[in-house]
């Protein structure tokens, strides 16, 4: 179990989120690294998850794509294995991300892990979204900057990098330090000897991807059939001309889809979505039927949530209905809306007991929930 130390959320939120960047030494006592570099380098080998291998020589930049049958035959020069959402298919490492759960766990991505000899790096560069860098073993340099226009450069078709920032930060992160960047802050971290690092990056969906999203949904939906009407139609001298009224009505139309009760449906769809669901054992899956489950739940047996699964529902959602309504990578759950506290308190418990609690022919409906949720592979007993 991973707990923050010598940090106040408050001063965090209000002072340096989204705003500058700092050094958090000693964020972690004594830290655990969640894995090894090779663990790191199975994973990468995996054709399910996303892995690059980032070295140079003599500045000479390369740039590799796993999955790795031969990973030492792109481990050249100063290098770094750099692993995407190991917190989907490494528990510890989910254990790791829900540290920062005083952010919304719906703008959470996932945990970067990089393993670095001395002198590897990415180079100079500016990210689009928050980060949080944990270092594991080893230590790391790292600079950071503020914002600001950079020149960009390309070393490699696949990496950009910047040049000339001015670092407001300089310091080394020894084994449970962590280092917080804002989106948009250039920084560059440097390994000083072998090491690990853990990233936990936040999203920050564009509107160019939020307006596809939402358009595959009215169509998938098929929502906001309204057509464009102009009974008052004006006169005008040239007929390729759009009078503003008509560019006004057409703003009109598109603001009332945005005020819809299914664009607040979307939006909690949407958030809930975090990558593809990783596959738990197979010992589990599909293989419970109702009575086994009440008999676990009964029994204080533990219902663990599965790395990645991050649940949705919107705030004030059961308003003016019977029933509670949730998301989870998509999908859309309801269940009635006398469940809703206990409902919250499954989905909130990374490890959840059913304690001092009984179960009667009310809770039929929980029951069933936790088969689906097990059934699924979003959840598992740990019996």
């Amino acid at each position: 179990m991973y707990s923050l130390n010598n940090f106040d959320i408050d001063i965090f939120l209000n002072q340096y989120w989204q705003k500058k960047p700092l050094v958090i030494k000693q964020g972690f006592d004594n830290f655990v690294d969640p894995l090894d570099e090779h663990e790191l380098a199975g994973l990468s080998q995996e054709p399910s998850i996303d892995s690059r291998i980032i070295s140079q020589s003599n500045s000479n930049w390369q740039v590799s794509h796993g999955p790795f049958e031969d990973i030492n035959a792109h481990c050249k020069g100063a290098w770094s294995l750099l692993v995407q959402a190991v917190d989907h298919v490494i528990p510890e490492a989910d254990g790791l991300m829900r540290a920062f759960d005083f952010i919304p766990h719906w703008r959470m991505d996932d945990l970067m892990v990089s393993f670095s000899n001395k002198d590897a790096g990415v180079g100079p560069h500016l990210d689009q979204y928050d980060v949080f860098i944990i270092q594991g073993k080893g230590s790391r340099r790292w600079q950071v900057g503020l914002p600001g226009e950079f020149e960009s450069i390309h070393p490699h078709k696949d990496l950009s990098q910047i040049v000339n920032f001015e670092p407001v930060i300089d310091q080394v992160l020894l084994p449970g330090d962590i280092i917080y960047i804002p989106a948009h802050h250039p920084h560059n971290g440097v390994a000083l000897q072998e090491c690990l690092n853990y990233s936990v990056g936040f999203r920050a969906p564009s509107s160019q991807e939020m307006l596809s999203s939402f358009a595959d949904f009215a169509l998938d939906n098929n929502l906001f059939n309204q057509r464009y009407t102009d009974q008052n139609i004006a006169t005008r001298e040239f007929s390729g001309e759009i009078k503003q009224q008509e560019t006004a009505r057409f703003k009109q139309m598109l603001a009332r889809v945005l005020e819809s009760e299914a664009f607040s449906d979307w939006t909690a769809q949407f958030l809930s979505q975090n990558g593809p669901k990783q596959d738990i054992d197979e010992q589990y899956e599909n293989r419970f039927d109702e009575k086994e489950i009440k008999q676990r739940l009964e029994t204080g047996v533990p219902f663990v949530r599965c790395p990645g699964i991050k649940p949705t529902f919107l705030e004030h959602s059961s308003i003016n209905s019977h029933e509670f309504v949730f998301y989870i990578q998509g999908e859309k759950f309801s269940v009635p809306l006398s469940l809703k506290n206990l409902l919250l308190d499954f989905l909130n418990s990374p490890v959840f007991y059913f304690k001092n609690r009984s179960l009667d022919k009310s809770s039929v409906f929980f029951i069933r929930f936790v088969a689906t949720m097990v059934n699924t592979g979003y959840w598992y007993p740990d019996d």
